[in-house]
């Protein structure tokens, strides 16, 4: 299945995704790699099927395995992160928030690819997972590495649009 394909399962009254997920598929403010690593870590941490088998078979083979191989750790380590981190910073006690995490987090020092892209692909992942602390961190590292707000925008806009492509096909899917 291709991004097409997905886009054709989205529903009219949803046509704004379907339109988005093209648009920023073509977004040129990010390099390919950048881009392309945003849609799958986003996918993933959207956590519907069909939305991440459509996104895989897209960037398969324009995505180098590396590359593929960073995009999925960086939904996989910000999961984990996203939930600590929200829940260190939502509850009242303070001194959760001072203690060291104790969770081994290495992919995040060696993720294989261009720290600043690893970086960017956990906003995106950080932006669905709903996590401040991580949104404001991984922010601060890549615009210090040079990226500009507009690029920070764009891994917000399509971990927005694909998480809403999996929205979509869940309510669906639970109405059939």
């Amino acid at each position: 299945m291709s991004l097409d394909a997905l886009r054709d399962q989205i529903p009219d009254y949803a046509k704004d995704i379907r339109l988005n997920l093209g648009s920023l598929m073509n977004e040129t403010v990010l390099s390919d790699q950048q881009k392309l690593g945003c849609f799958l870590a986003s996918a993933l941490a959207a956590r519907n099927s069909t939305v991440t088998t459509a996104i895989a078979a897209e960037v398969s083979g324009k995505l180098s395995d590396d590359a593929t191989t960073a995009a999925k750790a960086a939904a996989a380590i910000m999961a984990m992160n996203n939930v600590y981190y929200r829940a260190t910073h939502l509850m009242s006690a303070g001194d959760y928030a001072t203690m060291p995490a104790k969770l081994r987090m290495n992919v995040i020092g060696n993720p294989g690819v261009e720290k600043v892209d690893f970086e960017l692909w956990s906003i995106a992942v950080s932006a669905i997972n709903g996590c401040g602390m991580c949104l404001d961190s991984h922010e601060k590292i890549v615009r210090k590495a040079g990226l500009s707000s507009e690029q920070v925008q764009a891994a917000l806009r399509i971990g927005a649009a694909v998480q809403a492509a999996a929205a979509v096909l869940d309510g669906e899917a639970a109405l059939t």
